[in-house]
């Protein structure tokens, strides 16, 4: 009996079955880690998605649909919040509804951003499930992402089209303004008025130049100048970086011109008024998408072949006061970019060249300075 209890005291046999379960325990451990870890972090990337998609979305919708609209039914929040529940996360659908769609202000103070929230969580409904966690009592984890665009002004631009038109200014003589009126600051025999038109610049406070949203749709006939007069309807011709001549001026209407001008840069005029490259280059540029049209119901482009018509033109916009107050003639002419505008081509009436105004994005220049608040283009960017 002794020896039984001795020799039963000193068996080993069963040690495996112990290190086995501990080692299956460890194993099981491990593989949750693996598995459903990895799972969450995957998940959490994917939300992640679904937010900045959002966010862009409805920046986006702020520079080409509506910056002032900012209501639930509003097309920022409709596309931020349609975009986002596009995106899945783990094959479900994310929540996210008007309410998860904010708008707060940029460091300035400037209401240009988008902010969007997105969730998978017991709150809503629609945690992510587990798959080993469940041995351990962990069924479900929630995940939530956020991000926030911004619509904020550009400094430059580029595809430029190499004819001008002024800004638009506070019109005192036969006010208020309108496409026909000419910029006046002296009278003709060169006395100051004793109540001259007033620009301000784009960079100052009370900007009275073009904004995207109050002019979207404005109709504009453009006609070569061959005066001096500022006024909405006369164009003036000018070289591009690295471009002279006729044939240059043509092209650069037709396509793209890739060099990147910062607003305040100055324009170097063509002397001639380029009315017949004008009308060619303008036809050229029609003939690349012929089917896109102005819809007044809604203030857009229809029926482009393309995401952004081509016929979309990027014009810039030369400052008057400038001009009225310098030289005006020949290749050394006063002419500086004050702003530029969205102009969409809807056809050419003889030499003249009829569109619409319309949004535009920009490019933000490291070396040009910074933007003007009152810049007409926009750059769409993530910065949360």
């Amino acid at each position: 009996m002794r020896y039984s209890l001795h020799h039963l005291a000193h068996d080993e046999r069963g040690m495996s079955l112990v290190f086995v379960s501990v080692g299956f325990m460890a194993l099981l451990s491990a593989t949750t880690l693996a598995i459903d870890v990895g799972m969450f972090m995957n998940a959490r990337s994917q939300a992640q998605n679904a937010a900045d998609a959002g966010a862009l979305s409805g920046a986006v919708a702020l520079v080409y649909n509506n910056f002032t609209d900012r209501s639930a039914g509003g097309p920022a929040v409709q596309s931020a919040v349609n975009t986002a529940r596009a995106n899945s996360v783990n094959g479900q659908v994310v929540s996210v509804g008007p309410a998860d769609v904010t708008f707060p202000n940029d460091p300035a103070g400037q209401p240009t951003r988008v902010a969007v929230q997105v969730f998978r969580t017991i709150a809503r409904s629609n945690p992510v499930p587990t798959l080993m966690g469940t041995f351990f009592g962990v069924r479900t984890v929630d995940i939530a992402a956020s991000a926030t665009a911004e619509a904020s002004p550009a400094n430059a631009e580029t595809c430029v089209k190499p004819f001008t038109i002024p800004d638009k200014w506070t019109e005192t003589q036969t006010g208020p303004w309108d496409p026909t009126d000419t910029f006046d600051l002296v009278d003709k025999k060169g006395k100051p008025l004793a109540n001259p038109d007033i620009y301000i610049p784009a960079d100052q406070p009370g900007y009275t130049g073009y904004n995207a949203d109050r002019d979207r749709g404005l109709a504009l006939v453009l006609k070569a100048n061959n005066a001096t007069n500022v006024s909405p309807s006369f164009y003036n011709p000018w070289d591009l970086p690295g471009s002279t001549g006729a044939s240059d001026y043509r092209d650069n209407i037709a396509n793209c011109n890739t060099a990147i001008i910062p607003i305040g840069s100055p324009m170097t005029a063509e002397p001639g008024n380029m009315v017949g490259p004008t009308k060619q280059g303008t036809e050229d540029l029609i003939a690349k998408d012929p089917n896109a049209y102005w819809d007044t119901s809604c203030n857009c482009v229809k029926g482009s072949a393309f995401g952004t018509s081509p016929r979309v033109a990027v014009i810039p916009l030369y400052d008057p006061a400038f001009y009225e107050t310098g030289k005006q003639n020949g290749r050394d002419a006063d002419l500086k970019i004050a702003n530029y505008i969205g102009f969409f081509i809807e056809e050419m009436q003889g030499n003249e060249v009829v569109g619409r105004i319309t949004p535009v994005g920009g490019v933000l220049a490291g070396n040009a300075g910074p933007a003007p608040a009152g810049a007409f283009p926009k750059i769409v960017r993530l910065v949360q």
